[in-house]
């Protein structure tokens, strides 16, 4: 491809990094540098701590601009195809051909091509020179299409699927009467607002960062591995950890919210232990969907479901009112009396989980952050783009959508349910028909989403523990998927022996929700974007990355080095600290809440819910 062809000038720095990125290559191919070919082009290469954060950004520059020409062309392709042609390449601007990435990836023409330029690499010879001979796209063209392919080879994924993602992963409409049930109208909207505001731009910094440190060089694959080209291998090990541990949290909350729809709807005729059994067997059924492309198919019947059932309660709740049985068995509240609304605080009587009014508020808020929290998957999302430049589309439309269906879904129910709206709100409407209904589309939806969330969280634990710590084979082989088939069941097992010892779903998600889902969601991202503007605000002309020689060139370090980047980038820095450190403030908050409405919860006069029993709650 010529590189007017690409809209580059023969003299732009653009083609001139491509004409780096090529020599590079090529000299991996002939075997003139050995250890680039498991450096340059390994996936394993991701995890190499001699890697700069110079040559990440480096390589990441590249890869958007390719990726440009790529939507560019595919763009062009579509835009004239039938009459809605143009409105094809806008929404679904992924290429679906899986050799539309090789016929797009540029391969340039080196405009001089009897020119030599030298460099000296280290070979494991002392002082040996390499000549790096020019080369064309003839020599480079397939092998380059070759590798990008292959890891690109999940990235298939448009911003469309991505909005039918988040709004699977993130709308849980059925627990906002419940936020407004413990703090009232008007701290319940504000929040909401704000929080979702918050989501938005956690969003946007999770993108920017991916898209400054994502390569098909060095892929982003995890949530982890930001934090691994930023503070190095211990932080990402600790940010998997909690990742998974949040993963396998979130499957048993909705293991146990399932068995508890489900033992509602059998009527309490099936021991609910053998319900919760049922529920899991369903589970282990998904392991066979190795793709989020495949859960996100399903995620679009997810989000019509979910208007469904919305649609439903909306209008049922107004014409019957509240069934209190499932409420007067699973909270606090002991008498049944008529529903009842507050615009501040509800008093201490018509609280559910704790009669402390501050530590009920918290809960509130702990709600609104398990309803808003996803962030954890975004950068799964992004590993799945095939230009993930557009990831901001879907997720401003998802968190729009979210936060409006959130407001009105929860004033409108909360007004008539009152007290009453508890976190699993399809268990507490009437008449039985419609809470029946309700409870099986709630149902299909939730395990919509739990599918999602294991198949994300079973690649943190397999990515992580398996392939780098037991070198067992990869998960895109075909060994490492007969591991995947045989350790997925074991994931599901312990999720729900997890969620069958803790059997208060309100409490349990407050818990999860301030311990790990508003970290992910609001302080972590904030915390990864500093860092990440810091360190790229501090760099200093006639510093960056040299492809020909592998070397990175620094004028300075240590402390000095931060403080300049913060000075640099101080009016969008700043701003994130702050945002970080109110994200923790509400996490140890939001902690100390649940666990004091738990401890009520399973103290004297508390629930009539046990561990493993036979009678299910409702």
């Amino acid at each position: 491809m010529k590189a007017g062809q690409l809209g580059l000038s023969t003299n732009a720095p653009e083609l001139q990094e491509l004409q780096d990125q090529n020599k590079l290559r090529q000299m991996s191919v002939d075997g003139k540098h050995p250890g680039l070919r498991q450096r340059l082009w390994g996936l394993a290469a991701r995890m190499d701590p001699t890697v700069t954060f110079e040559e990440y950004i480096f390589w990441a520059k590249i890869e958007r601009e390719m990726e440009v020409e790529e939507q560019k062309k595919y763009v062009e392709s579509v835009k004239n195809d039938g009459r809605f042609g143009g409105f094809k390449a806008y929404f679904l601007g992924a290429p679906k051909d899986k050799n539309a990435a090789i016929e797009a990836t540029p391969a340039v023409e080196d405009p001089a091509p009897t020119t030599e330029k030298t460099a000296t690499e280290k070979t494991g010879e002392p002082g040996k020179d390499v000549a790096l001979s020019p080369i064309g796209p003839s020599q480079t063209h397939d092998y380059d299409a070759e590798w990008r392919q292959a890891a690109r080879a999940l990235r298939t994924s448009g911003w469309v699927t991505v909005f039918y993602l988040i709004t699977t992963d993130i709308l849980g409409w059925g627990q906002t009467p419940y936020v407004f049930a413990n703090a009232g109208y008007n701290a319940a909207i504000g929040v909401f607002v704000l929080f979702g505001i918050a989501a938005m731009c956690s969003a946007l910094m999770i993108w920017h960062v991916f898209l400054g440190l994502d390569s098909s060089r060095f892929p982003v694959l995890s949530f982890g591995d930001p934090f691994f080209r930023l503070f190095g291998p211990k932080t990402r090990n600790v940010i998997n950890v909690m990742q998974a541990f949040q993963m396998f949290c979130t499957v048993a909350v909705i293991v146990q919210g399932n068995a508890q729809i489900m033992s509602q709807v059998n009527g309490g005729h099936v021991c609910y232990i053998a319900i919760a059994i049922i529920s899991v067997i369903i589970g282990i059924a998904s392991c066979g969907l190795r793709a989020l492309k495949e859960v996100g198919f399903l995620a679009n019947f997810a989000v019509w479901i979910n208007i469904v059932s919305f649609i439903i309660i909306l209008v049922c709740a107004p014409k019957y009112g509240p069934d209190p049985t499932y409420a007067l068995q699973t909270t606090l509240l002991k008498v049944a009396e008529p529903a009842k609304t507050f615009w501040g605080v509800p008093p201490a009587e018509y609280q559910q989980q704790t009669r402390d009014l501050f530590a009920a508020q918290f809960n509130g808020i702990d709600s609104i952050v398990y309803a808003y929290s996803g962030a954890l998957l975004f950068v799964a999302f992004l590993s799945e783009m095939r230009h993930p430049m557009d990831f901001w589309k879907g997720a401003l439309l998802a968190q729009l959508f979210i936060m409006v269906v959130y407001l009105i879904f929860g004033a409108v129910v909360y007004t008539y349910i009152g007290q009453y709206s508890v976190s699993t709100i399809s268990q507490v409407v009437k008449p039985e028909s419609v809470q029946v209904a309700s409870n099986i589309l709630a149902l299909i939806t939730a395990f919509l989403a739990v599918f999602m969330y294991f198949n994300v969280g079973m690649k943190v634990v397999y990515l992580h523990i398996c392939e780098e710590m037991l070198h067992m084979p990869a998960i895109t082989s075909k060994r490492g998927y007969m591991f995947w088939l045989i350790l997925g069941p074991l994931y599901w097992i312990i999720a729900w022996i997890f969620s069958m010892s803790v059997p208060n779903f309100a409490g349990i998600t407050g818990l999860v929700g301030g311990l790990f889902s508003l970290n992910f969601t609001y302080s972590i991202p904030a915390i990864m974007y500093v860092t990440f503007v810091i360190q790229k605000g501090a760099a200093l002309p006639g510093e960056g990355f040299d492809p020909y020689t592998g070397e990175t060139t620094r004028l300075d370090s240590g402390f000095k080095r931060y403080v300049r980047g913060l000075r640099k980038t101080w009016w969008y820095s700043i701003p994130a600290i702050l945002f970080a450190c109110g994200g923790l403030a509400s996490s140890g908050m939001g902690s100390w809440a649940a666990i004091q409405g738990l401890k009520e919860v399973f103290g004297p006069g508390g629930t009539i819910q046990t561990s493993w029993g036979c009678a299910g709650p409702g």
